[in-house]
């Protein structure tokens, strides 16, 4: 990867609504060139897609909840299953598996704290946990979807 393609992903992580014309005559390259790279970089996967990011107070989910969850299974069908469980749930935005003290730690939506109360009792119906752990973010002080492009190799 190359300084157009990281100067492409940099405009397009801002935003990816931009014409390829624009794109092309800021970085420098032609127009099909600069179109050529951006179907590259979707076909390698570097590009994953292309959405619109919403703000959650104008769609009533302002309230952020970080749930960190332990559990004592470890077999690949209970993780199948919690893996499906926690999908089937709109209000986790997401969900990864840690390392340490907490095996899962997800990032959850809502409007306020009795809408999480629901979501909290679909959550502990999945079997096998320990411990489910809330913390509210209180604010937000810092929010990207633009990841660093300075260590691309």
């Amino acid at each position: 990867m190359d300084r157009f393609d990281r100067a492409i992903l940099d405009i397009l992580q801002q935003d990816s609504t931009r014409p390829v014309a624009d794109i092309a005559e800021r970085i420098g390259l032609g127009t099909t060139a600069c179109w050529r790279r951006i179907q590259k970089l979707e076909e390698q996967g570097v590009i994953r897609a292309r959405v619109a990011l919403l703000d959650p107070r104008q769609l009533n989910v302002g309230v952020t909840v970080f749930v960190s969850v332990r559990t004592n299974q470890h077999a690949m069908d209970w993780l199948q299953r919690f893996h499906a469980a926690v999908a089937a749930i709109p209000e986790v935005v997401e969900l990864y598996r840690m390392a340490g003290d907490t095996d899962y730690l997800m990032r959850i939506v809502v409007p306020d704290i009795a809408a999480y109360d629901g979501v909290y009792k679909r959550l502990i119906q999945v079997p096998g946990l320990l411990d489910v752990s809330s913390s509210f973010a209180m604010e937000q002080i810092k929010y990207s979807t633009a990841l660093p492009l300075d260590y691309v190799r």
